[in-house]
């Protein structure tokens, strides 16, 4: 069970309470180009993204922030450093929600300033924290510590909170995965506003997503995590993919059932990968098509020592043997067929068993 946190809203989407765990990116497009910009939010949005995150380094991007504010499919989020003013004019550009690090602001002095703005608004707020943007007080107090990332976020929502901010989430991020265990495990029971999760620099994608997927499944299998991101050296369509591809394997993505399949051996007689990936790809086609699949699990499996007896609780499966396979559903077998009419066969009982786009 998820901690219960606070329900906000970004835009109109509900982050926290019952809500979700929404995925979010960050485009890596010129901030003064509106229209390439838009064009790579329109690619997430495709790929399942709920939110969106721009940089805003300077104030003579604000005609280019708005127009993409106005036009993007999702709602963005304003990347601010520094220079407070910046959140000040992302909020009047219509950004649904600025991600603020206080502790890396020149002027502190204008925080207070922020936090009215965003309370007379409402639009959301991410305290971020981490090891470069602690509080001097935390930092003096803790050191570059689990806890001093925690006190700093604490003082930080202080300034928001008595100024009567409804829209805050909260963010402790560091490179390292114990030091960003810690400090979310010690903030949680503090405070009960969403969490987002992610990781600092996690790397290429070779050593990101593992990074990522061990930090992130942690905390969301203790319960802790309202939005997450998967920050990749690479294209943000595949921090998205990634992103998913954690919440599949928790069992946490609404609508989409867990695929299965096994890593292959000796005994192995069908061409099982591509036979996986086709089935896969399926899935996706039909989700992204509207349809709803009334699955909890699919499972794709090379031989008779995985399937369908260690896999008897799929609802819809193949197992493969010499040259042909099983099409099975939880344990029963429904037909045996040689290998190259079982994906047609699967595909024609998924379509079968798939709801139509508005049918419950």
């Amino acid at each position: 069970m998820r901690h219960p946190t606070r329900q906000i809203h970004v835009g109109p989407l509900p982050i926290g309470g019952d809500a979700p765990v929404a995925v979010q990116s960050m485009c890596n497009t010129s901030p003064e180009d509106p229209q390439g910009t838009l064009g790579q939010i329109l690619q997430l949005a495709e790929a399942g993204c709920h939110l969106a995150r721009v940089a805003f380094p300077t104030l003579a991007c604000r005609p280019a922030l708005e127009e993409i504010c106005a036009a993007s499919p999702l709602p963005v989020v304003a990347d601010i450093h520094f220079d407070g003013r910046l959140a000040l004019a992302a909020m009047e550009a219509g950004a649904a929600g600025i991600r603020l690090n206080p502790g890396n602001l020149r002027k502190l002095g204008l925080l207070g300033e922020i936090a009215r703005e965003a309370a007379s608004s409402g639009c959301a707020v991410r305290l971020g924290v981490n090891m470069g943007s602690l509080s001097p007080r935390a930092r003096e107090a803790h050191g570059a510590t689990a806890r001093a990332m925690v006190e700093s976020a604490r003082e930080f929502l202080g300034v928001f909170e008595e100024a009567g901010c409804a829209n805050l989430k909260v963010s402790l991020k560091a490179s390292s995965i114990p030091l960003t265990l810690e400090a979310n495990r010690l903030f949680r029971p503090l405070s009960p506003w969403p969490l987002h999760l992610g990781l600092t620099e996690a790397g290429t994608p070779a050593a990101g997503v593992v990074k990522s997927a061990i930090a992130l499944g942690a905390l969301l299998l203790e319960g802790i995590g309202d939005t997450i991101r998967v920050s990749l050296t690479a294209p943000p369509r595949e921090e998205v993919q990634a992103a998913f591809r954690i919440l599949d394997a928790l069992g946490m993505r609404p609508g989409r059932p867990q695929l299965v399949s096994c890593p292959t051996c000796g005994r192995t007689r069908i061409s099982l990968i591509p036979l996986a990936e086709k089935v896969e790809a399926e899935v996706d086609r039909l989700l992204a098509q509207g349809y709803r699949l009334p699955l909890g699990k699919i499972a794709i499996m090379g031989c008779e020592v995985n399937g369908p007896g260690e896999a008897a609780d799929a609802d819809l499966g193949i197992a493969g043997g010499a040259g042909r396979g099983l099409l099975f559903r939880q344990g029963k077998v429904l037909q045996s067929l040689p290998e190259a009419e079982l994906f047609p066969a699967f595909q024609e009982e998924l379509r079968r068993m798939a709801l139509p786009p508005g049918k419950r």
